[in-house]
Protein backbone atom coordinates (compact mmCIF):
# COMPACT_ATOMS: atom_id res chain seq x y z
CA UNK A 1 0.00 0.00 0.00
CA UNK A 2 2.95 2.26 0.79
CA UNK A 3 3.67 2.16 -2.92
CA UNK A 4 -0.26 2.53 -4.44
CA UNK A 5 0.36 5.79 -1.54
CA UNK A 6 3.02 7.33 -2.91
CA UNK A 7 2.19 6.72 -6.43
CA UNK A 8 -1.20 8.91 -5.82
CA UNK A 9 1.40 11.53 -4.72
CA UNK A 10 3.09 11.66 -7.54
CA UNK A 11 -0.28 11.30 -9.98
CA UNK A 12 -1.35 14.21 -7.87
CA UNK A 13 1.88 16.30 -8.01
CA UNK A 14 2.03 15.46 -11.82
CA UNK A 15 -1.51 16.61 -12.13
CA UNK A 16 -1.25 19.98 -11.22
CA UNK A 17 1.42 20.51 -13.65
CA UNK A 18 -1.29 18.80 -16.26
CA UNK A 19 -3.24 21.88 -15.65
CA UNK A 20 -0.51 24.20 -16.47
CA UNK A 21 0.10 22.24 -19.67
CA UNK A 22 -3.78 21.86 -20.49
CA UNK A 23 -4.04 25.51 -20.26
CA UNK A 24 -0.78 26.96 -21.97
CA UNK A 25 0.31 24.40 -24.45
CA UNK A 26 -2.90 25.35 -26.77
CA UNK A 27 -1.91 28.78 -26.27
CA UNK A 28 1.79 28.34 -27.16
CA UNK A 29 3.01 29.38 -23.81
CA UNK A 30 6.18 28.24 -22.17
CA UNK A 31 5.90 25.21 -19.59
CA UNK A 32 8.35 26.51 -17.20
CA UNK A 33 8.08 30.19 -16.62
CA UNK A 34 6.25 32.17 -15.74
CA UNK A 35 5.06 31.07 -11.88
CA UNK A 36 1.94 29.51 -11.77
CA UNK A 37 -0.38 32.81 -11.50
CA UNK A 38 -4.02 33.70 -10.82
CA UNK A 39 -5.95 33.80 -13.94
CA UNK A 40 -8.15 36.88 -12.45
CA UNK A 41 -5.12 39.33 -11.03
CA UNK A 42 -1.98 37.84 -12.08
CA UNK A 43 -0.77 37.27 -9.19
CA UNK A 44 1.78 34.63 -8.33
CA UNK A 45 0.43 31.76 -7.08
CA UNK A 46 2.95 30.84 -3.78
CA UNK A 47 4.60 27.65 -2.81
CA UNK A 48 2.12 27.24 0.12
CA UNK A 49 -0.69 27.92 -1.96
CA UNK A 50 0.26 25.80 -4.65
CA UNK A 51 -0.22 22.00 -3.17
CA UNK A 52 -2.60 19.99 -5.07
CA UNK A 53 -6.16 19.68 -3.56
CA UNK A 54 -4.88 20.53 -0.19
CA UNK A 55 -4.37 24.69 -0.85
CA UNK A 56 -7.93 24.46 -2.93
CA UNK A 57 -9.04 23.13 0.11
CA UNK A 58 -7.92 25.98 2.28
CA UNK A 59 -8.15 28.48 0.34
CA UNK A 60 -12.44 27.64 -0.24
CA UNK A 61 -11.74 27.59 -3.80
CA UNK A 62 -10.69 30.95 -4.48
CA UNK A 63 -7.69 33.21 -4.74
CA UNK A 64 -5.67 34.55 -1.72
CA UNK A 65 -5.23 37.98 -3.01
CA UNK A 66 -8.41 39.12 -5.12
CA UNK A 67 -10.38 36.46 -3.22
CA UNK A 68 -11.69 35.75 -7.23
CA UNK A 69 -13.45 31.95 -7.54
CA UNK A 70 -10.60 29.50 -8.88
CA UNK A 71 -12.01 27.14 -11.41
CA UNK A 72 -13.03 23.71 -9.29
CA UNK A 73 -11.20 22.20 -12.67
CA UNK A 74 -7.93 22.31 -11.14
CA UNK A 75 -8.56 20.24 -7.81
CA UNK A 76 -10.56 18.20 -9.92
CA UNK A 77 -7.86 17.36 -12.36
CA UNK A 78 -5.46 16.51 -9.41
CA UNK A 79 -7.54 14.23 -7.41
CA UNK A 80 -8.59 12.28 -11.12
CA UNK A 81 -4.89 11.76 -11.98
CA UNK A 82 -3.63 10.75 -8.52
CA UNK A 83 -6.31 7.89 -8.45
CA UNK A 84 -5.90 7.04 -11.61
CA UNK A 85 -2.29 6.59 -11.09
CA UNK A 86 -2.63 4.91 -7.86
CA UNK A 87 -5.30 2.43 -9.21
CA UNK A 88 -2.73 1.12 -12.14
CA UNK A 89 -0.41 0.17 -9.38
CA UNK A 90 -3.20 -2.06 -7.90
CA UNK A 91 -4.22 -3.25 -11.42
CA UNK A 92 -1.01 -4.26 -12.65
CA UNK A 93 1.42 -6.95 -11.11
CA UNK A 94 4.46 -5.78 -13.07
CA UNK A 95 6.73 -3.02 -13.62
CA UNK A 96 6.60 -2.60 -17.22
CA UNK A 97 2.70 -2.45 -16.54
CA UNK A 98 2.56 -0.20 -13.85
CA UNK A 99 5.05 2.25 -15.59
CA UNK A 100 3.25 2.12 -18.55
CA UNK A 101 -0.21 2.88 -17.45
CA UNK A 102 0.84 5.66 -15.26
CA UNK A 103 2.82 7.23 -18.01
CA UNK A 104 -0.39 6.32 -20.59
CA UNK A 105 -2.81 8.05 -18.17
CA UNK A 106 -0.82 11.43 -17.70
CA UNK A 107 -0.58 12.01 -21.17
CA UNK A 108 -4.49 11.06 -22.17
CA UNK A 109 -5.59 13.30 -19.37
CA UNK A 110 -4.08 16.64 -20.60
CA UNK A 111 -5.12 15.40 -23.89
CA UNK A 112 -8.61 15.25 -23.53
CA UNK A 113 -8.27 18.15 -21.78
CA UNK A 114 -6.78 20.51 -24.22
CA UNK A 115 -9.09 18.98 -26.92
CA UNK A 116 -12.75 19.03 -25.16
CA UNK A 117 -11.49 23.00 -24.78
CA UNK A 118 -9.61 24.03 -28.23
CA UNK A 119 -10.76 21.01 -30.14
CA UNK A 120 -7.07 20.44 -30.97
CA UNK A 121 -4.72 17.35 -29.91
CA UNK A 122 -1.17 18.87 -29.90
CA UNK A 123 1.72 16.85 -31.30
CA UNK A 124 3.79 17.91 -28.95
CA UNK A 125 1.85 15.16 -26.91
CA UNK A 126 1.05 12.13 -29.26
CA UNK A 127 4.88 12.74 -30.60
CA UNK A 128 7.05 12.21 -27.91
CA UNK A 129 4.21 10.05 -26.21
CA UNK A 130 4.76 7.43 -28.81
CA UNK A 131 8.57 7.60 -28.81
CA UNK A 132 8.48 7.40 -25.00
CA UNK A 133 5.89 4.31 -25.53
CA UNK A 134 8.30 2.23 -27.66
CA UNK A 135 11.48 3.48 -24.96
CA UNK A 136 10.09 2.35 -21.99
CA UNK A 137 8.44 -0.73 -23.63
CA UNK A 138 11.65 -2.07 -24.59
CA UNK A 139 13.55 -1.13 -21.77
CA UNK A 140 10.80 -2.80 -19.31
CA UNK A 141 9.46 -5.51 -21.39
CA UNK A 142 11.36 -6.38 -25.00
CA UNK A 143 9.69 -9.38 -24.93
CA UNK A 144 6.12 -7.35 -25.23
CA UNK A 145 7.48 -4.84 -28.14
CA UNK A 146 6.52 -6.46 -30.89
CA UNK A 147 2.32 -7.07 -30.32
CA UNK A 148 2.81 -2.79 -28.92
CA UNK A 149 4.22 -2.07 -31.89
CA UNK A 150 1.65 -3.87 -34.23
CA UNK A 151 -0.98 -2.66 -31.99
CA UNK A 152 0.26 1.25 -32.39
CA UNK A 153 0.04 0.79 -36.49
CA UNK A 154 -3.32 -0.98 -36.59
CA UNK A 155 -5.05 1.34 -33.86
CA UNK A 156 -3.88 4.27 -35.82
CA UNK A 157 -4.62 2.90 -39.03
CA UNK A 158 -8.42 2.21 -37.53
CA UNK A 159 -9.08 5.43 -37.14
CA UNK A 160 -7.40 6.83 -40.18
CA UNK A 161 -9.50 4.56 -42.39
CA UNK A 162 -12.67 6.52 -40.38
CA UNK A 163 -11.26 9.92 -41.10
CA UNK A 164 -10.46 9.50 -44.70
CA UNK A 165 -13.83 7.56 -45.15
CA UNK A 166 -15.85 10.13 -43.32
CA UNK A 167 -13.67 13.54 -43.24
CA UNK A 168 -14.68 15.94 -40.52
CA UNK A 169 -15.95 13.24 -38.25
CA UNK A 170 -12.79 12.81 -36.64
CA UNK A 171 -9.07 14.40 -37.22
CA UNK A 172 -5.48 13.14 -37.67
CA UNK A 173 -4.44 14.15 -33.81
CA UNK A 174 -7.47 11.09 -33.27
CA UNK A 175 -5.75 9.31 -35.45
CA UNK A 176 -2.43 9.91 -33.60
CA UNK A 177 -3.61 9.60 -30.14
CA UNK A 178 -4.87 6.17 -30.73
CA UNK A 179 -1.56 4.97 -32.61
CA UNK A 180 0.11 6.35 -29.74
CA UNK A 181 -2.49 4.12 -26.87
CA UNK A 182 -1.24 1.24 -28.91
CA UNK A 183 2.14 1.84 -28.71
CA UNK A 184 1.31 1.60 -24.44
CA UNK A 185 -1.76 -0.86 -24.58
CA UNK A 186 -0.83 -3.98 -27.04
CA UNK A 187 -3.92 -5.82 -27.46
CA UNK A 188 -6.28 -3.79 -24.96
CA UNK A 189 -6.27 -0.85 -27.13
CA UNK A 190 -9.02 -3.04 -28.74
CA UNK A 191 -11.17 -2.24 -25.77
CA UNK A 192 -9.87 1.01 -25.88
CA UNK A 193 -10.98 1.84 -28.95
CA UNK A 194 -14.49 -0.03 -28.80
CA UNK A 195 -15.24 2.13 -25.62
CA UNK A 196 -14.71 5.09 -27.08
CA UNK A 197 -16.82 4.41 -30.71
CA UNK A 198 -19.50 2.96 -27.95
CA UNK A 199 -19.42 5.84 -25.75
CA UNK A 200 -19.29 8.58 -28.76
CA UNK A 201 -22.20 7.07 -30.37
CA UNK A 202 -23.78 6.58 -27.20
CA UNK A 203 -23.49 10.36 -27.06
CA UNK A 204 -24.62 11.38 -30.29
CA UNK A 205 -27.48 9.41 -29.70
CA UNK A 206 -28.18 11.90 -26.92
CA UNK A 207 -27.97 15.29 -28.68
CA UNK A 208 -29.93 13.92 -32.01
CA UNK A 209 -32.72 12.67 -29.51
CA UNK A 210 -32.41 16.39 -27.76
CA UNK A 211 -31.67 18.97 -30.62
CA UNK A 212 -32.83 16.65 -33.28
CA UNK A 213 -31.91 14.72 -36.01
CA UNK A 214 -30.64 17.72 -38.11
CA UNK A 215 -28.92 19.70 -35.83
CA UNK A 216 -27.97 16.78 -33.84
CA UNK A 217 -25.76 16.24 -37.05
CA UNK A 218 -24.28 19.34 -37.32
CA UNK A 219 -23.04 19.42 -33.36
CA UNK A 220 -18.97 19.02 -33.64
CA UNK A 221 -17.74 16.96 -30.52
CA UNK A 222 -13.88 16.17 -30.04
CA UNK A 223 -13.32 12.87 -30.10
CA UNK A 224 -10.48 12.74 -28.09
CA UNK A 225 -11.89 12.48 -24.69
CA UNK A 226 -13.53 9.09 -25.64
CA UNK A 227 -10.54 8.06 -26.62
CA UNK A 228 -8.88 9.11 -22.70
CA UNK A 229 -12.28 7.22 -21.27
CA UNK A 230 -11.11 4.09 -23.84
CA UNK A 231 -7.60 4.27 -22.83
CA UNK A 232 -8.45 4.10 -19.19
CA UNK A 233 -10.88 1.34 -19.29
CA UNK A 234 -8.00 -0.80 -20.77
CA UNK A 235 -5.64 0.13 -18.49
CA UNK A 236 -8.10 -1.17 -15.68
CA UNK A 237 -9.55 -4.14 -17.43
CA UNK A 238 -8.80 -4.28 -21.26
CA UNK A 239 -5.64 -7.38 -20.52
CA UNK A 240 -8.55 -9.22 -18.90
CA UNK A 241 -11.17 -8.28 -21.44
CA UNK A 242 -9.28 -9.63 -24.35
CA UNK A 243 -8.44 -12.77 -22.34
CA UNK A 244 -11.76 -13.35 -21.44
CA UNK A 245 -12.95 -12.44 -25.82
CA UNK A 246 -10.00 -14.95 -27.06
CA UNK A 247 -10.40 -17.74 -24.18
CA UNK A 248 -14.32 -17.87 -25.77
CA UNK A 249 -14.39 -16.54 -29.21
CA UNK A 250 -11.20 -17.62 -30.97
CA UNK A 251 -10.25 -21.07 -31.51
Amino acid sequence: MEVVAAVSVFGALVGSFLNVVAYRLPRHESLITPRSRCPSCGTPVKPYDNIPILSYLLLRGHCRSCHERISPRYPLVEALTAVLCGGAVLAHDTTSGVVLSVTLILLVVPAALIDLEHRIIPNVITGPGSALAIILGTALDPAGEPARLLAGVCAGGFLLVAVLARPGGMGMGDVKLAAMMGLFLGASVAVALFVALFAGVLLGAVIIARKGASEGRRTAVPFGPFLALGAIVAVFAGQPIVELYASHFLP
